[in-house]
């Protein structure tokens, strides 16, 4: 069972899709004497909620009388006619953050550190998770990471809940007065779901607007947007990744580039302002495990490291991946697979990494365009598919070479997801150990 409150009991809400945080946002709110409409264009999560809710599309209902309509951080409220339709009934149209905050007052006492920005957030939302059980401290972990966070059992007195929100989250979310509020970096993403840049940066400077006064905010103010919305919140803790020295992050072997020293600077500073000591927080950096995904190291081969950077969708994301492995002795050693479905049509906060880069392979719905964007500067194979490019790059690589999976690019093109994008890359390097164990009976 998770989170149940009573500040619902009585009310009326209609939930648009039903995956993941949809499901458990119907399961709170049945559990806690709401009345809920459901509904999702697929059949099966139309079943798996039948007896607990209503079916009906809340597009074709009557929305009088109803306390919100509850949807998910993937439904373009820009473009999506319910946003609309629940404006013309004066009904909020709210994400399941919003009802987790809504419930807190009910819930034993606790905290509640909330992290944003366009890169790293799921590292750094981990990494705190990690330093915070490392304290012994009762934690749980949510948001845009890990379960629905009101599907997770409520916390004992004393606990920190550590929420990664996407802008879409903070978009839906209205009442969330983080104890800890946390902002990383902006670069241009997800604009077409904004009215421009700025609306993307509004949009991540409301999680310090929800803050009540005495609240707690670090900033990374490492880029010019960040350092603008900080000028605007009071009592800001303000880091940069210059913070981190190298021979500390040696220290450290999940937590390895230049990303990475911006991501533990926000964290320790996170974790300091929770009362966390030095000496827990260093165990913490050291025992923490890279999450899958995110730089996560696969397989050696042959002397030649295999790495999964999949949820790299952006090339700023990228970049800090390509700038981990610089050349030894002059040779450049990275073998780059990048491609997918383009959320640009360049690649420059990757350029200044191109020395790094041994050999491209492009894939994708953008391998095309950008294979012939990538051949002045390197040897580029324009494989089209990951498992080509996979193969290609083994043929290739050389011992204290790196085959980096970090696509600057989504995923929607050939996968459900970046998870289904890094899973096929992880069992594309199994089979090559799988066809050589072969080729050796």
């Amino acid at each position: 069972m998770g989170i149940v409150s009573s500040v619902f009991a009585g009310k009326r809400y209609a939930v648009l899709g039903l995956a993941r945080s949809g499901l458990a946002t119907v399961e709170c709110l049945h559990a806690s004497g709401a009345r809920v409409l459901a509904w999702d264009t697929r059949e099966d999560a139309r079943e798996a909620v039948a007896g607990k809710a209503e079916i009906a599309d809340p597009l074709s209902v009557d929305l009088s009388g109803y306390d919100g309509v509850v949807v998910s951080p993937g439904v373009p409220l820009n473009r999506h006619p319910i946003a609309e339709h629940a404006r013309s009934f004066g009904v909020p149209v709210i994400g399941d953050i919003e009802l987790f905050a809504l419930a807190r007052p009910t819930l034993p006492a606790h905290k509640v550190v909330g992290i944003t920005g366009t890169n790293g957030k799921s590292t750094t939302t981990a990494l705190v998770h990690h330093i915070i059980e490392t304290a012994g401290i009762p934690t749980r972990m949510g948001g845009n990471i890990g379960l629905p966070i009101l599907g997770q059992e409520p916390l004992p007195a004393g606990g920190i809940y550590v929420l990664e929100l996407s802008s879409y989250q903070i978009d839906l979310t209205f009442s969330l007065d983080c104890d800890v509020a946390v902002l990383l970096n902006i670069t241009p993403d997800h604009l077409d779901r904004y009215d421009g840049f700025e609306g993307y940066c509004a949009s991540k400077a409301r999680l310090f607007a929800m803050q009540s006064t005495g609240r707690k905010a670090v900033i990374a103010l490492d880029d010019d947007n960040t350092r603008a919305i900080a000028a605007g919140v009071s009592a800001v803790t303000g880091i940069h990744a210059t913070d981190i020295l190298s021979v500390d992050q040696a220290r450290w072997p999940a937590l390895q580039g230049p990303h990475n020293a911006q991501n533990v600077a926000v964290a320790r500073a996170v974790a300091q302002s929770l009362s966390i000591s030095e000496a827990i927080i260093e165990q913490g950096l050291q025992t923490y495990a890279a999450l899958p995904h995110r730089m996560q190291r696969v397989a050696e081969r042959n002397g030649v490291l295999w790495i999964n950077d999949s949820k790299a969708t952006n090339a700023a994301s990228t970049a800090p991946a390509l700038a981990a492995y610089p050349p030894v002795n002059g040779k450049p050693r990275i073998h780059w697979i990048v491609g997918g479905l383009a959320k640009t049509d360049h690649l420059d906060e990757c350029v200044p990494y191109y020395p790094n880069i041994k050999a491209a392979y492009t894939i994708g719905e953008a391998g095309h365009r950008y294979a012939a964007l990538l051949a002045p500067h390197m040897p580029v194979d324009d494989s089209e598919m990951l498992t080509a490019a996979v193969r290609r790059a083994a043929r290739v690589a050389e011992p204290g070479d790196v085959v980096l999976l970090s696509p600057a690019c989504a995923s929607f093109d050939q996968f459900r997801d970046y998870e289904a994008r890094g899973d096929a890359f992880v069992h594309c390097v199994e089979a090559l150990d799988e066809c050589e164990d072969a080729s050796d009976a």
